[in-house]
This record gives structure tokens, sequence and C-alpha cells, in this order.
């Protein structure tokens, strides 16, 4: 990497490997960690790539998907150039956008259960059981959402 400090490549590269086990990838946890961290707190696809050492291609590829995702956001500029910076409540928002699949599995498990009926009370047990801690996670994850927003404007 190009102009970062070895305490900030080892925070770079650890936070690509925590985005791995989050279930996307390495250059995705170290462009989101990079641009955390990086002074001016905006960088061109360019200037990306150079300083985390991977492809342009990858850099814009991974970009517009932590992009998508709510993570990043480009920045407006008076060339065409792409720079992309960190967005506030990014996480947040991974998050709100993972309980919405939880809702949608509800509904799921909900037809699960109308198929199986009440004869089948062995496989019915364990698929209410599941239907049940996605219900949870639901509510204590919206709960938790909602604690979170408070305290940040407590903070602020």
């Amino acid at each position: 990497m190009a102009r970062v400090d070895p305490s900030e490549t080892e925070f770079v590269d650890r936070m690509g490997l925590i985005m791995e086990r989050l279930g996307g990838t390495r250059t995705m946890g170290r462009l989101h960690a990079w641009l955390m961290i990086c002074d001016p707190p905006d960088r061109s696809l360019t200037e990306l790539a150079a300083d985390l050492g991977v492809s342009k291609t990858a850099v814009s590829t991974t970009a517009r998907q932590l992009e998508l995702s709510g993570m990043v956001e480009r920045v407006p500029t008076a060339t065409r150039e792409h720079r992309y910076r960190t967005v506030s409540g990014g996480w947040a928002e991974v998050m709100r956008v993972q309980l919405a699949v939880v809702r949608q599995s509800l509904d799921t498990f909900d037809l699960g259960l109308s198929i199986l009926g009440d004869d089948r009370p062995g496989r019915r047990d364990r698929l209410q059981e599941t239907r049940d801690f996605f219900a949870f996670a639901l509510r204590d994850g919206e709960g938790m959402l909602d604690r979170w927003k408070e305290y940040r404007e407590r903070s602020s």
C-alpha cells in the first residue's frame, strides 16, 4: 500500500479478514477500512487501487457493491472521476437489510408450518423453533437499531 504506515496496513488487513467472516470479500473489508481512516476522507478509484495494491477494476466493482449496501457513497466532483467516502450509519443500514431478509423468511417458515399441519409434530416442532428464533431475532434486531439511534442522538 502506498501512503499507508504499517499499523494502518495491519488494521486494513484485519478488517478484510473480518469482512470475509461476515460473508463479504477481503477487498470489501480492506476498502471500507481504508476509507474510514484515509486522509483526505474521499479517494478516487485510481488512488484506492494504488493505496490497497489491487486492480482498479477490483476497486470499482467493490466500491459499487459497498455503495449498493449503503456503506460508501460516491462523492460529487467537477470531473468525471469517481471518488468514494464512507457513509455515516452504513453498518446500521446493512443490519436493516439483513433484518428485511429475516422478515421475509418468516413468511416462508409460516408457509412450511401450514404445509406440515398438526399431524407431523416432530418436523413441525423443529420448523416452529426455527421460525420462533427468526421472529425473536427480528424483534430484538429492530429494538437494537432503535436503541442505537437513540444512543447516537444522545451522543451527538
